[in-house]
């Protein structure tokens, strides 16, 4: 496997596993846990998709990286 597709994989699971998690009741949408992993599994596939190249993943996940960001640290303020 190359980086890019490694790089993808690892964050394409921790979203998978934010989203699992959620579906079972274990953490909300808004817990911290939850928006690290969507945070760090979309900064993580959105760097995977701009190695191969593919604009409209860079976009998606770079936004849902600052998405995620911002509710994390304005959160964490609090």
């Amino acid at each position: 496997m190359s980086l890019g597709e490694i790089t993808g994989t690892v964050g394409v699971s921790l979203l998978l596993f934010a989203f699992a998690l959620n579906i079972l009741n274990r953490v909300s949408t808004r817990s911290g846990v939850y928006l690290l992993l969507n945070m760090v599994g979309a900064a993580l596939a959105c760097w995977s998709s701009y190695l191969i190249s593919f604009w409209p993943f860079v976009v998606l996940e770079g936004v849902w990286t600052i998405s995620s960001a911002l509710i994390y640290f304005k959160k964490e303020t609090k």
